[in-house]
């Protein structure tokens, strides 16, 4: 009898997930997918939609037809809660039962942990999803009909630093071609130690080369401080720094998804998932979690709380960890393990038309290999990765690299 197999989540780490266990399980399982966006997003790319580089259609396709292809089952819907002891999934579409269940649906943004922050609150625009990337477009074409000062950067326990870095210097690009930067000052404000540091400890030479990109394109950094409360217009940092702005992109940080909060016992007090180097629940063998949606520690204490990153590329490894351990467990293979901070670092860092390829044998130190190679390279190969991932995982071949 085929084991009945559910993913939470339609993106990197989910999309993978189904792909590899289908292509693994064959028929031996029935794999169903619930998610509460009907299209993928290829979401590396949303740092081009602010400026109208990018159309939605350009980055994302629709889950339905990629999974039908493969014979998983899409369920277009948003998951209230988990049931463990009883093996069902909560969702707005009825329940669905499973024997193995992979969460892997991302995080909740949690505007609310900065007083006056965010879309909701009128104040600051996000580029966390597709939806808040549309707005932060609508608000900067606004934008280029009053400028003034713009603000971007990072909250305190915010984990996605690499955005918020390639953001400010597509919108310094964008302020060049509008010819409006000798007008506009541009600040980037982060929680990180020192930029550059990325929330892993940092990488090679990164500090060094994040700093004169922003010298050599007059962007004034502000890092080691915390958020204390955002009004329209007005930013003001713990240190009692005040931040006047016209336009702001500001990355909160993460939490566990409604779900996980309302499922006793599955996450922990931030609603993310603890897992072991199997990428499985310590108190439900039957469940897996990938993706952001994974309990990580952050490698080294910093002054101002910093989270972890988890990439597109660092949550397929982990996708991949848990498909093959839930088709040995179905199949009698062999287990196998890969803790978090020895997964390999491979990012493409766009800054406007130059970038940086930058790749390490771990995320976390110690690492015997970092690789940092600035260039204009970085720039189109980071265009030409964007147009094979989204054909790769359109066509569910989640095997090739």
């Amino acid at each position: 009898m085929a084991k009945r197999i559910v993913v939470a989540g339609g993106s990197f780490a989910g999309l993978t997930a189904a792909f590899e266990l289908k292509r693994t399980l064959g028929d031996r399982a029935e794999i169903t997918v619930v998610a509460r966006d009907e299209r993928f997003v290829f979401i590396p790319s949303l740092i081009w939609v602010v400026a109208g580089w990018r159309r939605p259609r350009q980055i994302t396709f629709l889950l339905e037809p990629a999974l039908r292809r493969r014979h998983i089952a899409f369920r277009h819907a948003v998951v209230e809660r988990f049931d463990p002891d009883h093996g069902v999934v909560h969702t707005t579409a009825g329940e669905i039962p499973y024997d193995y269940l992979v969460i892997a649906t991302g995080p909740k943004f949690d505007f609310e942990a900065i007083p006056g922050l965010g879309p909701e609150a009128g104040t600051s625009w996000s580029i966390c999803s597709l939806p808040h990337t549309i707005e932060a477009a609508k608000g900067w074409l606004d934008f280029l009909e009053d400028p003034g000062p713009v603000v971007l950067g990072a909250t305190q326990n915010a984990s996605c630093f690499g955005a918020e870095y390639e953001m400010v210097f597509n919108i310094d690009r964008a302020l060049r071609q509008a010819k409006l930067r000798k007008e506009v000052p541009l600040t980037f404000v982060s929680a990180e130690p020192y930029c550059g540091h990325f929330g892993i400890g940092g990488m090679g030479r990164g500090r060094q080369m994040v700093e004169m990109f922003f010298k050599l394109r007059r962007i004034q950094p502000i890092v080691n401080v915390a958020f204390d409360h955002v009004e329209p217009g007005r930013i003001t940092l713990t240190d009692g720094r005040v931040l006047p702005y016209k336009y702001a992109i500001v990355i909160p940080p993460f939490k566990g998804v409604d779900a996980v909060f309302a499922s006793p016992g599955l996450g922990n007090e931030r609603g993310f998932i603890p897992v072991n180097d199997r990428y499985q629940h310590g108190t439900y063998p039957n469940i897996y979690a990938a993706g952001v949606a994974v309990a990580v520690a952050a490698p080294e204490p910093t002054p101002i709380p910093c989270g972890v990153p988890k990439t597109g590329w660092m949550s397929e490894v982990m996708a991949k960890v848990a498909a093959h351990n839930i088709a040995a467990d179905i199949t009698g293979g062999e287990p196998i393990e890969k803790p978090f901070g020895e997964i390999s670092a491979l990012c493409i860092m766009d800054a406007g038309t130059q970038g940086v390829f930058m790749v390490s044998d771990h995320i976390f130190r110690p690492r015997k290999l970092e690789i940092l190679l600035p260039g204009p390279w970085s720039h189109w190969a980071k265009i030409a990765f964007e147009k094979y991932y989204l054909q790769k995982m359109r066509w569910g071949l989640s095997q090739l690299p």
